[in-house]
């Protein structure tokens, strides 16, 4: 796990890619199977999930990166007893 995560801290933009081509195309996928959507709705629909799934990761990214320097800098901070 912890190769993962460092594997993925290193290529942040091409994790992010690879999920977002993958969402593309499991959505495209879904929605033919399951729908008789024009292939251009079929796109557009595709694309809406895809993107949404991207913010989503983002966003989860963003409070990890946050989280993650916030315990560094209470980490270095010397601990007074008061």
């Amino acid at each position: 796990m912890e190769a993962v995560q460092s594997w993925i801290s290193e290529h942040k933009l091409t994790s992010i890619g690879s999920l977002w081509a993958a969402a593309m195309g499991t959505s495209i996928a879904y929605s033919r199977a399951k729908t008789s959507l024009k292939p251009s709705l079929s796109l557009i629909h595709a694309r809406m999930h895809a993107q949404a799934l991207t913010l989503a990761v983002l966003s989860g990214a963003a409070a990890y990166h946050y989280y993650e320097k916030r315990a560094e800098q209470n980490a270095s901070l010397p601990n007074v007893a008061k």
